[in-house]
């Protein structure tokens, strides 16, 4: 029985960083071979990065696209790894004037290139790529028309990419005899997906009767963020590695294999150097702390991807801007997150006093600019009263914040949370404006989970909780008027998220609503917030995705509808 050592690069590319991407895939070939791998790994689209949306519709794109890899496999001849077998994912695109699926020259393929000997020696294109990540179409190829099946090492290696797995009979069937499944990825991060994904592996290889290897990126893009979670399952579907999730990894592994036939491509491999790798299986996150990973991570690179030096935030002194400060720090440090306190006339001592224990504990940057004779300018030439003169308060700070960013170069932060952001409970021009939305797909009782772990975790190891326990505590409110308080326009955000939960993430109707026991009365005005508030929901910055159904990518409404649930 043959013995192959398999790396999986577990890594962070960036869209549109071609030549950034290769160097790092370049870097990570290096390690491999040091190693003593035979067949090494790298994720789905790793050459582009991912998502690429449009991008993947400009002939230049491609073009480079495909340059760069052919580069790579002249570039690994010259590191002294041309005899290692390198499976890379990159974009493609279709050279004939039709394919066999019909698809027109030119069109885009999401593709595998199995490079070796300075060359691409076999392509696996998984199926037309299209604007938005929906993904209809498959091929299963390598020059000449045959199943991608490779005889690598003694051993038929099947090839796969990230959406080929969750197909039943689909092109992963293929693999049926082959000992070695082996899948690229670019999956990103869900609450619960790690779960869903272990099982689903462990299915497929016990259907194939086949190891299946499965690589994943990590870091974020835009409002996706990826968590690696890399992991390789015997054909019984036991668990023989797995790599640490939201962890840049090299994973090195040594699989006892059933011999191959000959009736697939042969390629030979170097032989493995060095002593046997060690089996790592990595402990599993909590779900509070693999939430925490995902919005830290998916800020961190917004940020530095972007290129910008610091953030911005306004800080209330309430639970929402708590966390997203102390988000920001631990994915920027403290020393490029700046806070400003931004009271009216309405705003309570101990908030102002919150916010100032919250930059004491956190070290971040913090000032204090009162708004009051701002609202007092706009509302002598306005005359406002009742929401718009609360309103009014919020877009003056939103101005404000604006405006530093402006002078000072930061990124603006919108501290809304997902409950409010799907009732409308938030103002245009407010505290919507911003750059980026930390908490965006983040209901507010998972806000309040969130910051008491990420205390308990600081006193867990001796360090001082980021968050103040009144922030925590104390009743949540915009303070735009005297005595405000959330409750008094919406439910109590436990029954609220409850109700949002089953409408939002789930498509439930009112009659399903109120046949599992809510209040009928309750559930119309909810369902009557969250339809009204989609023009809201389209103006807001983009944020962290955690849930199957975020705002603005995965859940969108017509926002000329007359179609009412109530």
């Amino acid at each position: 029985m043959p013995t192959l050592r398999l790396a999986l690069v577990q890594a962070n590319p960036t869209v549109g960083d071609l030549a950034g991407n290769a160097e790092q895939a370049r870097a990570a070939v290096g390690r491999a071979a040091a190693a003593g791998a035979q067949i090494v790994a790298l994720p789905e689209m790793f050459i582009t990065g991912y998502p690429i949306e449009d991008l993947a519709l400009r002939p230049s794109f491609q073009a480079a696209s495909r340059a760069t890899v052919e580069v790579l496999a002249e570039q690994l001849v010259a590191d002294g790894h041309g005899a290692l077998p390198v499976v890379i994912g990159y974009l493609d695109r279709i050279d004939d004037a039709a394919d066999r699926l019909g698809r027109p020259r030119g069109a885009p393929v999401n593709s595998a290139a199995v490079l070796q000997h300075g060359r691409i020696v076999a392509r696996y294109d998984k199926h037309h790529l299209p604007n938005y990540g929906v993904f209809d179409e498959f091929r299963y190829f390598v020059p000449g028309g045959q199943p991608c099946v490779l005889g690598i090492g003694g051993v038929d290696v099947a090839l796969a990419i990230c959406e080929d797995l969750w197909q039943e009979g689909g092109p992963v069937a293929q693999a049926r005899g082959c000992g070695l499944l082996l899948v690229i990825n670019g999956s990103p991060y869900e609450r619960d997906k790690d779960d869903t994904r272990l099982d689903l592996c462990q299915r497929r290889a016990r259907e194939l009767g086949a190891t299946l290897a499965y690589v994943n990126m990590t870091g974020g893009q835009d409002e996706l963020v990826f968590d690696g979670d890399s992991l390789v399952v015997a054909a019984d579907g036991s668990l023989l590695a797995r790599a640490p999730a939201f962890r840049d990894d090299l994973v090195v592994i040594d699989l006892d294999l059933p011999a191959g036939s000959s009736r697939h491509p042969r390629l030979d491999v170097p032989e493995s150097a060095g002593q046997a790798p060690a089996e790592a299986v990595a402990e599993p996150l909590s779900d509070l702390a693999t939430v925490w990973e995902a919005l830290v991570t998916g800020l961190r690179d917004y940020v530095d991807k972007n290129a910008f030096p610091s953030v911005i935030l306004g800080l209330s002194g309430g639970i929402d801007s708590a966390l997203v400060a102390a988000l920001a720090c631990d994915a920027l440090g403290a020393d490029r997150v700046h806070g400003v306190a931004l009271p009216s006339v309405y705003s309570s001592e101990h908030s102002l006093a919150d916010a100032a224990d919250l930059a004491q504990r956190t070290g971040l940057h913090h000032r204090t600019i009162p708004i009051a004779p701002m609202v007092d300018a706009f509302d002598a030439s306005l005359h406002l009263s009742g929401l718009a003169a609360e309103n009014l308060q919020a877009r003056v700070r939103g101005t404000t914040l604006m405006a530093l960013s402006n002078a000072e170069g930061h990124l603006v932060l919108a501290t809304g949370n997902k409950s409010e952001i799907s009732v409308g409970y938030s103002t245009i021009y407010g505290d919507a404006v911003g750059g980026f939305a930390p908490i965006k797909d983040v209901p507010k009782t998972l806000v309040w989970d969130l910051a008491r772990w990420r205390n308990a975790q600081a006193e867990a190891a001796g360090l001082v909780p980021p968050i103040p326990p009144n922030s925590i505590e104390k009743p949540p409110s915009a303070e735009l008027r005297p005595g405000q308080l959330d409750q008094d326009s919406l439910p109590d955000y436990t029954l609220l998220d409850d109700i949002l939960d089953d409408y939002v993430e789930h498509d439930r109707g009112l009659d399903d609503l109120v046949g599992q026991g809510f209040d009928p009365a309750t559930v119309e005005r909810v369902i009557h917030l969250t339809d009204a508030a989609e023009y809201k929901r389209r103006q807001y910055p983009p944020g962290t995705k955690i849930s199957l159904r975020a705002f603005g990518r995965d859940r969108r409404q017509p926002i000329t509808n007359r179609w009412r649930e109530v």
